[in-house]
């Protein structure tokens, strides 16, 4: 029950987070853009900790503000998101007496060996790193593509089928959520700031380098087609079906067979609900939680260099080490923190806040930059990506394929766990069509015409010679993260643009860490129970160590390792997740109405009369 107390300690961090963000704001603000008036005032490591300081006072005020509770529809298991609260008291023991160390150690014990041997002797973990990784990509390499596959098709039986009319949760299950914060909440959590790091770069990537086995010549217009191609084949239908392949076994076995919100849940077709609390179960938990943490260090890691680039660029400040665990450390706070205020406050407001500014970049984007030559290069671009699917689907064993096709599934599977788990949880009273088509289509659709503009962008300013963005890369010693603001101060309103885009950075990395961070704190919760909101911020805490150790001692290869470390088991639990799908689908009986999609298409085309219609013969009236 909510106290006077409450209240007022409530509205005092309001007003504080509010206040901060105001004055901060106005500060960076003006030194962003007039860079003139203020560079003297304030140097390297402050301008990071103002900006941090104002993106997370910002977001923190939007997380803490209260929410009336009749506005939004708490059902279950929406409503099983809702956070335990405890006394300060109580708080060591709620966190250590509520965890399921069945669940929690092992992750808990693999990074921290990890990181360790990393810290003592780096030379021999990298080498070591490196060598495993090898050996995994080697071996599962070709897992991946099949997997892949077979998660698209089965995307599309599900979402044509007659299965597809299948409501989750019975026929008088309600959604929690309307359609739009439904697609916003799947999108943002499930696609990080991974779509703004390689938007701008990944086409242009291709372009110097097609895809192995294509036969087309670099740096040709049959090359810049191809690369527009190949990148929406990276993120497109193909990459989102691993999220529906493991979102839509969790919600049917939890909707229509009694299991509980967890990822093992997908197996209760094959092992049975009395399985879902014996150690081998608990284990698969286990291995959810491991490919959550290593999906989210990578993309925090990735982003971070992004971020701390993009400051670089704008205000000539050279990072060191102490801004990167900066910046981290200031992404955990904010998103522990949304994630603590429950999936009704933070999650849900930061989401919407993120598809504003996801939709205000890309159309100013699309607005200044070469209109006429995006528009000319759909056509083409799709027809490439139709024309390539099945080549790229299973491209030849190659160093291409291995660094591009098969590390982006990897990533993919890594965020599958709490990205499936997320949409399971979100899906009560929708149709098995509706998450299938909102998962895979419309996320798509949307991912598309991202990497449509800004790809095309970054290639005709390549192309034109306006700017060598390739040769920025090669003197900044490969680093991909400078494409985009060198992209960016070639258009009008530059300023506008790099500073959404730093803004886009930090809020799609904190509505999939939000996300993950809430998921996962379920996970390692004692089945029964839910997790209090120190147990939110202690695995806040341990995504930001890993990310942090990862990225100060490791590097590029561990970052490689992680992701694949993390997708490789999720890609093989996929298979039996399914099979055991529709295997509950053939056996369970379903209503007699249910109609497939394609006979609902052709059964609201106009009806053209033959001529027995308009005047029958004769021995149809016998």
């Amino acid at each position: 029950m909510s106290t006077d107390r409450d209240t007022d300690s409530q509205s005092v961090v309001e007003r504080v987070f509010l206040g901060s963000c105001l004055l901060t704001g106005t500060l960076v603000l003006i030194g962003f853009f007039f860079q003139g008036t203020v560079e003297d005032l304030l140097g390297g490591q402050y301008w990071l900790a103002l900006s941090l300081l104002f993106f997370g006072s910002g977001l923190g005020y939007l997380a803490v503000l209260p929410y009336r509770r009749e506005s939004v529809s708490l059902r279950e298991p929406v409503a099983a998101f809702r956070l335990r609260m405890t006394s300060q008291e109580s708080t060591v023991r709620s966190v250590l007496v509520h965890i399921d160390p069945l669940v929690a150690l092992p992750p808990v014990v693999l990074f921290g060996s990890y990181l360790g041997c990393a810290m003592i002797i780096p030379a021999a973990t990298a080498a070591t790193v490196e060598s495993v990784t090898t050996v995994i990509l080697e071996l599962t390499g070709p897992m991946f593509q099949i997997v892949i596959l077979l998660a698209l098709v089965s995307s599309l039986i599900l979402a044509f089928s007659k299965w597809g009319d299948l409501r989750l949760g019975g026929a008088d299950a309600t959604p929690a959520y309307s359609y739009a914060t439904y697609f916003t909440l799947i999108f943002t959590a499930g696609i990080a700031a991974g779509i703004v790091f390689w938007g701008p770069t990944e086409a242009l990537f291709h372009y110097r380098n097609p895809p192995a086995g294509l036969s087309v010549s670099p740096q040709t217009t049959a090359a810049a087609e191809t690369g527009l191609a190949t990148t929406l084949f990276h993120w497109g239908i193909s990459a989102w079906s691993a999220y529906a392949i493991i979102g839509v076994p969790i919600a049917y076995a939890v909707y229509e067979r009694g299991a509980p919100l967890r990822f093992s849940a997908l197996l209760t077709p094959i092992v049975g609900l009395d399985a879902m609390e014996r150690r081998p179960t608990r284990l698969i938990d286990s291995v959810a939680v491991l490919a959550t943490i290593g999906g989210i260090a990578t993309s925090v890691a990735l982003l971070s260099e992004q971020f701390l680039t993009g400051i670089a660029f704008q205000w000539g400040i050279r990072y060191s080490r102490e801004g990167v665990v900066l910046f981290i450390l200031g992404l955990a706070v904010v998103y522990g923190l949304s994630a603590a205020s429950g999936l009704h406050r933070g999650v849900r407001r930061i989401a919407a806040l993120n598809i504003l500014l996801f939709g205000l970049f890309a159309l100013t984007a699309g607005i200044v930059g070469p209109t006429e030559a995006i528009i000319q290069s759909v056509g083409p671009t799709v027809a490439g990506y139709v024309t390539h699917f099945i080549p790229l689907s299973f491209g030849p064993a190659s160093e291409w394929t291995t660094e591009w096709t098969i590390w982006n599934w990897a990533w993919w599977f890594s965020w599958a766990p709490f990205a499936g788990m997320f949409i399971a949880a979100l899906s009560r009273g929708r149709r098995l069509r509706t998450v299938v088509l909102t998962t895979v289509g419309a996320t798509s659709l949307a991912t598309a015409g991202w990497f449509l503009i800004l790809g095309q962008i970054s290639l005709t300013v390549q192309q034109a010679g306006t700017r060598d963005l390739l040769a920025v890369v090669a003197t900044r010693g490969g680093q991909e993260a400078v494409v985009g603001f060198s992209l960016l101060s070639t258009l009008p309103v530059a300023d506008f643009l790099i500073f959404v885009f730093l803004a886009l950075i930090v809020v799609f990395m904190i509505t999939s860490a939000d996300t993950s961070t809430l998921v996962t704190a379920f996970l390692i919760t004692r089945r029964g129970t839910t997790p209090s909101q120190p147990a939110i911020f202690l695995w806040a805490g341990v995504q930001a160590c890993v990310a942090l150790g990862v990225t100060v001692f490791g590097g590029a290869s561990a970052l490689q390792a992680l992701a694949v470390l993390a997708g490789a088991p999720v890609a093989g639990l996929a298979v039996f997740a399914i099979g055991g799908l529709f295997m509950s689908l053939k056996t369970q009986t379903h209503p007699s109405h249910y109609t497939p999609l394609w006979k609902k298409i052709t059964n609201r085309l106009p009806h053209i009369q033959a001529h027995h219609d308009i005047d029958p013969p004769d021995d149809e009236f016998d």
